[in-house]
């Protein structure tokens, strides 16, 4: 039931933020809290305001909450581990949800993360619990976990 209103909160301020974006469309949901304060830590803010366009896959607060606090605030501190991590979950472009396939993809970060699409879609180990969050610089999916570079 809290995914549903979480999820539910999503569409909504998804449809009231279409002329925001990335980090606006985030934050007016209310459920990446960790999310944006990363991305102010990494001084990605700028970038992902920027024209893009970008496909994010955006863990919530409660994705982040997976990681032990000790690992969590380390990781906060470590500004360049922090960079690569979060640039790990963008994809340059404006990728659909409509237009997903399985396979690779290169990420911002250069790695590359594995999308499966069997049983619904999964990014290396995160499951794509929203999608086609759409903001005027790119499209964001939510994740229920973090996913890590390789």
């Amino acid at each position: 039931m809290k995914k549903l209103i979480a999820i539910a909160a999503l569409s909504a301020a998804a449809m009231a933020a279409q002329a925001k974006d990335i980090v606006d469309t985030a934050v007016s949901a209310g459920t990446f809290k960790t999310l944006a304060a990363a991305l102010q830590a990494a001084g990605l803010v700028d970038t992902l305001k920027g024209p893009g366009p970008f496909t994010v896959f955006a863990p919530t607060d409660e994705a982040f909450a997976k990681i032990p606090k000790a690992d969590l605030d380390a990781l906060l501190k470590d500004k360049d581990k922090l960079t690569a991590v979060l640039t790990y979950h963008v994809v340059p472009g404006k990728v659909m949800a409509k237009d997903v396939k399985p396979g690779v993809v290169k990420t911002v970060e250069g790695s590359e993360l594995t999308v499966t699409t069997q049983g619904g879609v999964m990014v290396d180990q995160a499951k794509v619990t929203a999608t086609d969050i759409v903001a005027d610089n790119g499209v964001i999916h939510v994740i229920d976990s973090v996913v890590l570079p390789k």
